[in-house]
């Protein structure tokens, strides 16, 4: 699993992997965002010639953190699906997981590319928009909740490391009231984020977590926006 940052945040212990999840000791609790099952499916029905394969990299990185934390509990915070859920690879791939997997629990928030998900009978939980877990608030968007801090994903955040040649690296962007978790899925874009002195971002590199206080970074004019 490479190695793992130990944070605290809002007063709890949190494992951030260098496999883009994050692990919650307390409650035996693995957190995804952005799984964007189907979404090289969605590409090539578009008449894209993309090669497949790219959802059961995703479930054998999950299979291999479930398996490394013991975690008793997946929840995806968000964008499970990029779009319909057609009986196609992807789909028969996710079945196989799952039933490997049928002793955990497996839970979902809804992200903006879910539309089909409650139809598309994945055996997973469905819990709506968010949950209030004290001292977090569960969410897709990094909006804020008064009294909890936020972990979320919908940003898909990335950094260019300074004085390293310009490759965007996925991190994990802990900011003063909010956590945004990089997409899970390998086949995604990013959203270049900018970290400011008290922030602090965990940078994927080799299956391995660095931290980084964001004093270390170049300040940029702050840019503002959503992913669609």
């Amino acid at each position: 699993m490479g190695a793992d940052a130990v944070v605290e945040v809002a007063g709890e212990t949190l494992w951030l992997l260098g496999g883009r999840a994050v692990y919650r000791p307390s409650r035996g609790q693995l957190l995804i965002a952005d799984l964007h099952l189907g979404k090289g499916d969605v590409f090539r029905r578009a008449g894209l010639a993309l090669p497949r394969g790219g959802t059961r990299h995703d479930l054998d990185c999950l299979a291999r953190l479930v398996d490394a934390t013991g975690a008793r509990e997946v929840l995806v915070l968000g964008d499970v699906l990029h779009g319909p859920a057609h009986d196609t690879t992807w789909r028969r791939d996710f079945d196989a997981w799952r039933e490997a997997y049928a002793g955990i629990e497996v839970g979902a928030l809804a992200g903006n590319h879910d539309r089909a998900l409650p139809g598309a009978n994945l055996a997973i939980t469905l819990h709506g928009p968010g949950i209030d877990d004290v001292p977090f608030a569960l969410r897709h968007d990094c909006d804020l909740v008064p009294g909890l801090h936020v972990l979320c994903g919908h940003l898909h955040p990335v950094v260019s490391l300074p004085g390293i040649v310009r490759r965007r690296w996925p991190v994990f962007w802990l900011r003063p009231d909010v956590t945004v978790l990089p997409a899970f899925s390998a086949f995604t874009g990013g959203f270049r984020v900018d970290p400011r002195v008290g922030e602090r971002v965990g940078v994927c590199v080799d299956d391995g977590v660095v931290l980084m206080d964001g004093a270390a970074f170049e300040p940029t004019p702050r840019r503002f926006g959503r992913r669609r």
